[in-house]
């Protein structure tokens, strides 16, 4: 029996290697790409280079320990999430989250924002909910939500320039996403992007 190397998760393996790459290519030229992937603490309209960086800031990390800390957990929980909701939605909930937090960061904070913590929140959130039925509440989604959540909170009373808020936010949108199943997968021939 020959075995090979299959492209199994679509959305999440290439958003790894986007990051991966993003982050490698930012350290060779000593932070260049830093203003396109990362988000300021204000909106301005007048700038065109701010449509972009609403999404794109969750690509950018801060370290070497920031990019295998987010791509640990998007690998590990990523493909449960794709499989389960399907490419095209997973796709369509990554950009929900980064837009979503970017402008209640950019609205409630003065603080900018880079990297896929929101998005591994939101997917921890939602793992959660693999198993669900309808009219229950998981167990699961409880202890995750106290643990991760919890953790997050009570870390913001803490200065250590990470958004503990972008965390929380990606959980609760996440959780938004379990709790009422707007994503979820309808059948195999619905997901034009599974077939990769």
């Amino acid at each position: 029996m020959a075995f090979g190397i299959r492209y199994n998760s679509p959305i999440v393996l290439t958003y790894a290697l986007i990051c991966t790459a993003v982050f490698f290519a930012n350290s060779f030229m000593l932070d260049a790409l830093t203003p396109l992937v990362s988000l300021g603490p204000t909106f301005q309209a007048e700038n065109p280079l701010q449509y972009l960086t609403i999404f794109s800031y969750i690509a950018g990390h801060s370290s070497l320990d920031h990019l295998l800390g987010n791509m640990t957990f998007i690998l590990l929980l990523g493909p449960i999430i794709e499989e389960k909701y399907g490419s095209r939605n997973l796709f369509i909930m990554i950009l929900i989250t980064a837009l979503v937090t970017a402008f209640l960061n950019m609205f409630l904070f003065n603080t900018g924002l880079w990297g896929a913590s929101g998005i591994v929140f939101m997917l921890i959130m939602l793992v959660s909910f693999t198993n669900v039925k309808e009219g229950q509440i998981p167990l699961t989604f409880i202890l995750v939500a106290c643990l991760f959540v919890g953790k997050e909170v009570l870390q913001s009373m803490n200065s250590d320039h990470v958004s503990q808020f972008a965390h929380i936010l990606g959980g609760i949108v996440g959780s938004f996403f379990g709790f009422t199943g707007i994503f979820k997968k309808r059948g195999s021939n619905s997901e034009v992007m599974d077939s990769y």
